[in-house]
């Protein structure tokens, strides 16, 4: 009887086990591709995907360009971030001891003129999936965006971590979506624009306290 039961467990956990590879299989079968704000990705900011195009006036001489003009950079992935892994109490996230493991699917950009700076929206689209050892009922999910300057001697010009909360169901996938309404950076130049990019991915220091600040010596 106990080496049935035992037998029943373990087949319950190479299911589950089963069903997260398969998940995250089909998951990975969309690239992870940055789409702008006029295709069906565009809902994600409150559009509708099938609004058409509205044709702007041209900015009269010496004025700027309208913030449609501007140069917003593309968004990707940073290497190494598309996925956030969470394992059993003590336990490495691999195999039975994944609690629950998050994917980003989809993103959206979009850039506004503000005075001398740009303030960005990235917006992230993803997935959560419970893992054979048992997802809680909400999860925290840790990200970070930033806007970098490419080439050699990579340079970070703004970065910032964010959380957002999932509350899980008992289909043990759930998409989340979440937007950053408040990167700002300076505008760049126009030689240096072309090679800033924006920076999403999954970072578990996110989920850190901040440092307390020290007191004032008297």
């Amino acid at each position: 009887m106990v080496q049935e039961l035992r037998s029943s467990r373990n087949a319950l956990r190479r299911g589950a086990a089963v069903a997260l590879a398969l998940s995250v299989a089909l998951v990975s079968v969309s690239p992870v591709a940055a789409q702008s704000l006029t295709d069906r990705f565009k809902g994600l900011f409150g559009g509708k995907s099938d609004e058409p195009a509205q044709p702007k006036p041209a900015p009269a001489p010496g004025q700027p360009a309208a913030d449609d003009d501007l140069d917003c950079p593309q968004v990707t992935v940073r290497a190494g971030a598309s996925t956030y892994a969470v394992g059993a109490t003590g336990k490495p996230a691999v195999g039975n001891e994944i609690r629950f493991q998050a994917t980003i699917t989809k993103m959206a950009r979009e850039c506004a003129r503000n005075g001398g700076d740009i303030t960005a929206r990235i917006g992230i689209q993803g997935r959560v999936i419970a893992g054979p050892a048992g997802a809680p009922a909400t999860v925290e999910v840790p990200l970070r965006v930033a806007v970098v300057q490419g080439g050699v001697g990579e340079k970070v010009i703004a970065s910032k971590a964010y959380r957002t909360t999932v509350g899980m169901s008992e289909g043990g996938s759930v998409p989340f979506t979440f937007v950053a309404e408040d990167l700002v950076y300076p505008m760049p130049s126009a030689k240096d624009a072309d090679s800033y990019i924006f920076y999403v991915g999954f970072d578990p220091q996110a989920l850190s306290p901040e440092p307390k600040a020290r007191a004032k010596k008297k």
